[in-house]
């Protein structure tokens, strides 16, 4: 989008407190995440996001380990999912402050015990909430999505742009190549 940006890790723990639900968990991460760089970068705007799988009403976050991919897979084959990501957009300097929340549902094909294993083969499990990427391998696990794309990779990007848009960060390129600019 003709941005720049700089990542900085968050060091906020993304654990939900005993019986949060999801939507107010995936909420309060993402703000978490942003103050916590804010207070570092008082004058930068911030843009923090996270991102969680809920089925059955349940929270499926990273997986431990193979075992729990597994696990977290056969959960998902055939059914239904829903994967919510809250994004923040702060400056702590001026109190700026513009929240979203995206939800899109996602259907899993039917799978067979030797397609979970050999997707957990490709690594793509590993520090992906519920187990799987749809932007890799794992779009092949997907049936149909009811929503956006690119939330279940992980940032809602029409939610984003209209975020920037609304900061004046970004806008309506005139000359260049590109859609959209710096404002």
């Amino acid at each position: 989008m003709g941005v720049a940006y700089r990542v900085v890790p968050s060091r906020v723990e993304e654990v939900p407190a005993p019986g949060e639900p999801p939507l107010r968990f995936v909420r309060r991460a993402a703000r978490e995440k942003g103050e916590e760089v804010a207070g570092r970068f008082p004058q930068s705007f911030v843009l923090s996001a996270d991102t969680t799988v809920v089925a059955s009403g349940k929270i499926l976050g990273k997986p431990k380990d193979p075992e729990d991919a597994a696990r977290m897979l056969r959960a998902l084959a055939g059914r239904e999912h829903r994967v919510q990501t809250a994004v923040c957009l702060l400056r702590r300097q001026d109190g700026y402050r513009d929240e979203a929340c995206v939800t899109t549902r996602v259907w899993f094909r039917n799978l067979s015990r030797e397609e979970i294993a050999a997707y957990l083969r490709t690594g793509e499990t590993v520090d992906k909430a519920g187990a799987y990427a749809a932007q890799g391998k794992g779009n092949l696990l997907i049936d149909r999505i009811v929503g956006s794309y690119t939330n279940v990779v992980g940032l809602p990007m029409t939610r984003v742009v209209e975020m920037l848009l609304r900061a004046k960060l970004i806008g309506v390129s005139r000359n260049g190549p590109g859609f959209y600019g710096f404002a």
